[in-house]
């Protein structure tokens, strides 16, 4: 295989498109969405009048003409998936598009949770009871438990912004009662800002 058409399966994709399968010798209705920046192009979407076409088994079976890629499909009840446009002509390939997103989807969801899940927001109070702290502290427990990071605040109001150091002694309570639970790492040191104090946290 020529390895200069090797290709970037981690690649993020948006799945925003709508397209008409070849499939079955029928055409029917693809609609997916996502976040990522990336569009997929399948069968007629393809701009393109020549293609690079590899099979679904890897292999290369050379440049053609759109028209024939898609004859060369339709026998084979595939989908001609456009997987790089960045050379001339594009790299395409045979396959199934449903399976296609379902695994595309699965690697977004891999990078993500490599990226560290979303941020969620634990929030204090200036004057938060003990049993609350632990309320709190169960919360950013079952964010941390399934991947994501935690922001954890507290707004500071009127003359509580004097009494800084008391504020500070109840987030270090809050993480001195998180860290031996789970183990965790600190990606924002504790910060003061306009509102109040905050820090980020995640999983270690």
């Amino acid at each position: 295989m020529d390895q200069s058409f090797a290709l970037n399966w981690d690649m993020p994709v948006d799945y925003s498109v709508l397209s008409l399968c070849t499939r079955g010798h029928t055409r029917h209705l693809h609609q997916e969405t996502t976040n990522t920046l990336n569009r997929v192009f399948i069968n007629t979407q393809i701009k393109a009048p020549q293609v690079r076409l590899i099979d679904e088994a890897g292999k290369q079976l050379g440049v053609m003409a759109l028209a024939d890629a898609l004859l060369v499909a339709k026998e084979r009840e595939l989908d001609v998936i456009q997987v790089s446009e960045k050379v001339d002509p594009p790299i395409c390939k045979l396959g199934d598009y449903g399976k296609f997103l379902y695994q595309q989807g699965k690697k977004d969801r891999k990078v993500q949770k490599r990226q560290g899940g979303e941020l969620k927001e634990v929030r204090l109070s200036f004057n938060i009871s003990p049993h609350d702290i632990e309320t709190r502290v169960r919360q950013a427990e079952k964010f941390l438990g399934r991947g994501d990071r935690i922001r954890i605040t507290l707004p500071l109001h009127g003359r509580e912004k004097a009494l800084e150091g008391y504020a500070r002694e109840k987030m270090k309570k809050f993480i001195d009662i998180l860290q031996p639970i789970l183990p965790i790492k600190i990606e924002k040191t504790l910060t003061r800002e306009p509102r109040g104090l905050s820090m980020i946290v995640a999983k270690a």
